[in-house]
């Protein structure tokens, strides 16, 4: 069995605003095998990228409220600035969400991770340069880019940019957020592929892939894990979630996916009802249960963990009637 490289448990993270906080994430507990890579799927605010930000970032006014992060055995949030730091790129890193915002404009590419790379003690010497130009065309791009400015660039060869950067120290953990949110189809395929690539190759350990669109997270994930409202909902290995869901939101968001060789006139495309709650001073109970078809007065108790077979877990009071009627 493999073992554990990341390991979270109960994690609370909110921001700290003038009307109170909003709980993006909390209570959240999930665990990363070496060598795997986990999905994070829901939609616009389920707190997938604030869960990012809150492993990498934690910037103000988002702030670590309580629970444990376990990375290689160290405990991430009790970390120094300067531990961390030191950790950065090699132990743990990010390909952030817009590519564009990661890029200084005034300098070339070549400059940018030369600055980069000697604030870990690197030296950019011949050795090193040989390294990011057999990165560059494991991603189909030409050497020819690094005396290339970023606004040079399409957003597709930002992004595969952005992945060379955030890989050259072979990470043993990386977090993909949303990297195919800005993307066509097809570069979303060569994204999500090469991300796969790089794990198959030894270049990175582990990953977490952050999306709103479960059929990428189905070319590339051994499990996903559904976040809604910023808790946790589902996670399981991905042909389960996805033909057999257990909790009313992973079978709403997979219903609303069209699904390949189905006809429309065949079987319509559902949406989901609704929107999602407010997460300001949000209190106990099921944050699906407004939007939910199976609620009742059990719902407004918070729900608990529960097993639905190994590996697969579901926070909902009704998980067991959705087994019977999951393709519904």
């Amino acid at each position: 069995m493999r073992e554990n490289i990341l390991e979270i448990t109960d994690l609370k993270a909110y921001y700290q605003i003038l009307k109170g906080e909003i709980k993006a994430v909390d209570g959240v507990t999930f665990k990363v095998k070496r060598g795997e890579i986990l999905g994070v799927a829901g939609e616009s605010g389920c707190g997938k990228s604030t869960l990012a930000h809150t492993l990498i970032y934690r910037k103000p006014p988002l702030q670590y409220i309580s629970g444990e992060v376990r990375l290689l055995g160290r405990e991430l949030m009790q970390l120094s600035a300067e531990e961390f730091k030191e950790m950065r790129l090699k132990s743990i890193s990010i390909i952030p969400q817009y590519a564009l915002d990661a890029f200084s404009p005034t300098k070339k590419i070549k400059v940018f991770i030369a600055d980069l790379v000697r604030e870990h003690g690197i030296k950019f010497n011949k050795e090193f340069l040989a390294k990011v130009e057999a990165r560059l065309a494991m991603l189909n791009l030409e050497s020819s880019v690094l005396n290339r400015y970023s606004i040079e660039l399409s957003g597709g060869m930002k992004q595969r940019i952005i992945m060379v950067i955030s890989t050259l120290l072979d990470p043993d953990f990386i977090i993909a957020d949303e990297i195919t949110s800005a993307l066509d189809v097809s570069s979303q395929r060569f994204a999500a592929t090469m991300l796969a690539n790089l794990r198959d190759e030894g270049i990175i350990g582990s990953a977490m892939f952050i999306t709103h669109d479960i059929s990428i997270l189905y070319q590339i994930a051994e499990r996903i894990m559904v976040m809604y409202a910023g808790q946790f909902a589902e996670i399981g290995p991905t042909d389960e979630m996805v033909k057999e869901p257990r909790h009313p939101y992973t079978k709403a968001l997979i219903a609303s996916l069209p699904q390949v060789g189905i006809q429309y006139q065949e079987q319509k495309l559902t949406g989901i009802k609704g929107t999602p709650p407010h997460l300001l001073n949000i209190g106990p109970g099921c944050r699906f249960r407004s939007r939910c078809s199976f609620s009742t007065g059990q719902c407004s108790k918070t729900p608990v963990r529960e097993k639905v077979k190994d590996g697969h877990f579901v926070s909902c009071w009704h998980w067991q009637e959705l087994g019977s009627d999951h393709n519904g």
